[in-house]
């Protein structure tokens, strides 16, 4: 592809005259590298200059690139050239024509395909923040996920990729997604997330938890340090009643109603919040016990859970139909003999729990073999 024809001496000379020494050395850095034609130097240069205060102006952005970086564009790294390109756009106040730009950007660097998934995300970002085109911003996102799902290792685009995501389910309110993909971003992004959006990105995390359907792995939320952002704010009960949620501590959840029925979300949706904190403590009635001591009462499971016996049963069936648990139901003597529970992310007490269960199934297992020896040798000597 034939570069335009650009003037970059003139131009370089130009910016040089400024009476700013240190923005005058600036210019005169991106000349030698430009004229040695070091480009990954001169990469890595112009996506620090492009963020220099003096340069924050849609006009000088433009100037920069229609009679310097262009003439150079197709010699960088192309992931690098969108880096560039990413800080020009937020500048173009007319974000159609900001649309448009990535759109021939994306052309210019459709040999490296991390690059082009970049671009679209950046578009996103754009359709869904600047331009309230939520359409738009969902098929690049429903184009793009599958394409990075498929890619097999993580690359810096998977954590762009999955804030666009997540912020745009959070806007149209799809609690389910927002949790998923936010996790997601995390486990891609954290050590570069600014540490002063922890608390937000926490609650809103917690509250998703919370409302989604089919969330029951509460555990994974719990286990996040991002959590930790909540202590000393006045969201920090959000943490106590995850771990409610976690452990299907009703109780705890009854208690706490004056404090998070003051989230207007959570008031609103109170009858499925009780429904999914049900569902939690059948399946950690179910947890706690051994394999051998799993035919529940109905009776106790409506103990537990507070609710009426005549709704035990279709609590149970319910569990059952989400797969939650495996089980089946003896409805003669109001029992229900769980053979499986969903594997989820454990906190400090339920792998305690859990080393108890092991230890007793060990020293049942010590028991059985003694008891096998013993009547061996009984046979023997007979």
């Amino acid at each position: 592809m034939a570069q335009p024809t650009v003037n970059v001496a003139g131009y370089l000379a130009n910016q040089k005259k400024t009476t700013n020494k240190e923005l005058a050395a600036e210019w005169a850095a991106l000349e030698d590298l430009y004229n040695e034609k070091l480009w990954n130097e001169l990469t890595i240069k112009l996506n620090k200059f492009v963020r220099h205060a003096s340069m924050q102006d849609e006009e000088a952005l433009l100037q920069l690139y229609q009679n310097f970086l262009q003439s150079f564009e197709m010699k960088i790294n192309p992931y690098g050239l969108v880096e560039i390109v990413e800080v020009i756009v937020e500048h173009i106040t007319d974000k159609k024509e900001a649309i448009e730009f990535l759109n021939k950007i994306k052309d210019k660097v459709k040999i490296c395909d991390e690059a082009v998934w970049y671009t679209q995300v950046i578009q996103g970002n754009i359709y869904l923040s600047q331009l309230n085109d939520l359409d738009a911003c969902k098929k690049i996102i429903e184009e793009l996920r599958d394409t990075l799902e498929d890619v097999g290792n993580v690359t810096p685009v998977h954590g762009k990729y999955y804030m666009l995501a997540s912020d745009y389910y959070r806007r149209v309110g799809k609690h389910s997604d927002y949790y998923r993909c936010g996790l997601q971003f995390l486990g891609c992004s954290i050590d570069n997330y600014p540490k002063d959006q922890w608390a937000q990105q926490a609650f809103c995390l917690g509250l998703a938890a919370l409302l989604g359907e089919g969330i029951y792995n509460i555990g994974e939320l719990l286990a996040h340090p991002i959590l930790t952002a909540l202590k000393g704010t006045e969201n920090e009960w959000l943490v106590e009643l995850l771990s409610a949620f976690n452990t299907g501590d009703i109780k705890k959840f009854n208690d706490m109603k004056p404090t998070w029925s003051k989230i207007p979300d959570l008031l609103a949706h109170e009858i499925k919040l009780r429904q999914k904190i049900s569902l939690l403590c059948l399946m950690e009635m179910t947890f706690k016990r051994s394999a051998t001591q799993r035919s529940i009462t109905f009776e106790d499971i409506a103990e537990e859970t507070q609710l009426p016996l005549k709704e035990v049963e279709l609590l149970i069936m319910k569990a059952l139909a989400l797969d939650l648990v495996k089980g089946e139901i003896d409805q003669v003597a109001g029992v229900v003999n769980m053979s499986w529970v969903l594997p989820r992310v454990l906190d400090r007490k339920q792998i305690a729990s859990m080393a108890t269960t092991l230890d007793n199934w060990m020293t049942s297992i010590t028991s059985m073999e003694k008891l096998m020896e013993t009547r061996a040798a009984e046979i023997l000597t007979n």
